[in-house]
């Protein structure tokens, strides 16, 4: 189980996140759910160790993982999924899936993770990850990464943004992969659709849990309380001065 006790985040002298607690327990799927500027983000870079809170604890099951690195995570078994996925000048979409080579992946696997993300594999295979591919092919390939790495714990920050409408069926089949091998999703999103593909969720608005539970449940209430609320509509869509300031 990974759990989050008590945490709290401040930067620049403003608290994004106030006493955030959350468990995910092996095998299940969780959406963390909220507008943008909520401060989810924040949340994944606190698990996955990129920062770290002001106040709290993180443990993996009995293990206080708080003071752990990236690496360190990641060894553990915990992966996360950028919002921008990140360019590589000089290697192909293959050696960059299989690290060089060094992960153990026959090439049917990688055949079958890169048709689930939508690159057949053909066409794809020998392309570089570099400003040739489109932000949309770059997060695919991003998404493939992840299931070839087969983590504990995968957290997919806003995986559906920068692709195009066939979305739906892409989250689909990369959740149905990850729940077939074991791992538990945490997935990160202001989307009400992609929430509800999830078992459980955390509704976060101004760095607090304003309702947890099944997730359809959750949705609903999000839907009807919040739906008309002012501040989630600057939130969601930008200040009222036209900027878009999210965490």
């Amino acid at each position: 189980m990974l759990l989050l006790r008590n945490i709290t985040y401040s930067a620049n002298g403003r608290k994004i996140l106030e006493k955030i607690n959350m468990r995910f327990k092996e095998g299940m799927s969780y959406s963390i759910l909220g507008p943008n500027g909520a401060g989810k983000s924040t949340i994944a870079y606190i698990l996955m160790g990129v920062i770290k809170p002001s106040e709290g604890r993180i443990f993996m099951g009995d293990k206080d993982i708080t003071e752990l690195n990236i690496t360190e995570r990641a060894r553990l078994g915990i992966s996360l999924l950028w919002q921008e996925p990140a360019r590589y000048d000089g290697i192909t979409v293959e050696e960059y899936l299989t690290l060089g080579g060094k992960l153990n992946v026959d090439k049917e696997e990688l055949k079958e993770v890169l048709e689930i993300v939508g690159l057949p594999y053909e066409l794809y295979h020998s392309r570089f990850v570099d400003k040739s591919l489109s932000g949309g092919e770059r997060k695919r390939v991003e998404l493939a990464s992840i299931l070839l790495l087969k983590p504990k714990y995968a957290i997919l920050d806003e995986p559906d943004s920068g692709l195009d409408i066939t979305v739906t069926e892409l989250i689909d089949r990369i959740l149905d992969y990850l729940k077939r091998i074991g791992t538990t999703i945490i997935l990160i999103t202001h989307h009400e659709d992609i929430a509800k593909k999830t078992e459980f969720s955390y509704f976060v608005c101004s760095g607090k849990i304003v309702r947890k539970g099944f997730s359809d449940e959750v949705v609903e209430y999000y839907k009807r309380a919040c739906g008309k609320c002012p501040l989630l509509e600057v939130m969601r869509y930008g200040h009222q001065d036209g900027s878009s300031k999210g965490i």
